[in-house]
């Protein structure tokens, strides 16, 4: 697979890195910067914006992200993401200050794809 392939938007679920595990929805969008590195928008239950910037080798994607929270304290994590197909992305994440107990988990499908095809 090829970097070129990742740009577009993907719809994500993910679980929290905590023991309860709260599931999310929300959207991913993914562009390429003129030194082919990533850029990634996701809006998380259509109201938390997080940014990030990455690379890719291997059909491993690594993001590095941040955002600010509800009490306006920036949040940073990282998140990898194995490059299923150019249209699935299946990954885990952590923040900083999350629970080093878990990981959060996201899976990321690109637009217009049927997600039933996954299982």
């Amino acid at each position: 697979m090829q970097i070129t392939q990742l740009p577009g938007i993907y719809n994500i679920t993910g679980s929290n890195q905590d023991e309860a595990g709260v599931a999310y929805k929300g959207t991913l969008e993914l562009t390429l910067d003129e030194n082919n590195r990533i850029n990634a928008k996701w809006t998380i239950n259509n109201n938390q914006e997080q940014l990030g910037t990455g690379f890719f080798k291997d059909n491993i994607l690594v993001i590095n992200f941040n955002y600010k929270g509800d009490d306006d304290t920036i949040y940073k994590g990282v998140v990898v993401y194995k490059c299923i197909t150019k249209d699935i992305l299946d990954g885990f994440w952590s923040e900083k200050h999350g629970n080093p107990l878990y990981l959060g988990e996201e899976r990321c499908f690109r637009v217009g794809l049927q997600q039933e095809v996954v299982n």
